[in-house]
């Protein structure tokens, strides 16, 4: 069995959803390792709370938990390497869908229009190893919004998911779960490479040095992509 973490990162013109997909039998290691990273950066900076949730823009801008570390950037970097690092040396697939210029989708939700694609990458990878997933995902803004994308999966099952690329959704199990991030380390796993794929993908660092240290980041994942795809609308999904 898959257990599939899904978060998003977005802006005004950017969208991403990532999903993180681990073998369930990893799950409980790659947990405790993330709760690891943190408990190590509690003894060296004893400000940070063991409950500290590992969420990308905080981290990268020393906001709420991460606040003590607020003029530290070299610190919260070490703290974003060592939970991706913990990542690489699990058998996960990272995979990412995004839409830019979100402003030129004109008749679906961002978040909507991804979730479908990524349940379309989930169930391709799971049926290709002949395994099936679980899909556990950050809840969204609104909670009806939870209740249209269980809905959402029923007709996928039923009638395909439709779009330039149709599939009839057979290997996601039960329905969609949602949790808070603050609860679940590997949903906050999947919300650091979101977050991660989207500053780099709109250029928000222009100082040299930034760029190097995300594209360090980021090759920490390397052998762990499975498929990063972003959308331009006008163009085929």
């Amino acid at each position: 069995m898959l257990l599939c973490y899904v978060d998003e990162s977005f802006s005004r013109d950017h969208y991403y959803i990532a999903a993180l997909l681990c073998p369930d039998r990893q799950a409980l290691s790659l947990g405790v390792a993330l709760d690891r990273v943190v408990r190590r950066a509690t003894v060296t900076y004893p400000a940070i709370s063991t409950a500290a949730e590992l969420h990308g823009y905080d981290i990268f801008q020393g906001k709420n938990d991460w606040e003590p570390l607020r003029k530290m950037p070299r610190a919260r970097i070490q703290v974003y390497d060592q939970a991706l690092r913990v990542l690489a040396e699990h058998e996960v697939a990272v995979v990412v869908r995004g839409i830019h210029p979100v402003e030129r989708l004109r008749t679906q939700h961002p978040h909507a229009l991804l979730m479908r694609w990524i349940l379309e990458e989930i169930d391709e990878y799971a049926g290709d190893r002949d395994e099936y997933a679980l899909v556990i995902a950050d809840e969204p803004g609104q909670n009806s919004q939870q209740s249209e994308y269980r809905a959402d999966l029923t007709g996928f099952r039923q009638y395909g998911t439709g779009g330039w690329r149709p599939r009839v959704i057979s290997r996601v199990v039960d329905t969609l779960h949602f949790a808070p991030s603050a609860s679940s380390r590997l949903v906050q796993a999947s919300d650091l490479v979101a977050f991660l794929c989207h500053r780099i993908s709109t250029k928000t660092d222009g100082d040299p040095r930034a760029i190097r240290a995300n594209t360090r980041l980021w090759e920490r994942l390397a052998d762990r992509i499975h498929r990063v795809h972003v959308w331009t609308p006008s163009d085929r999904p």
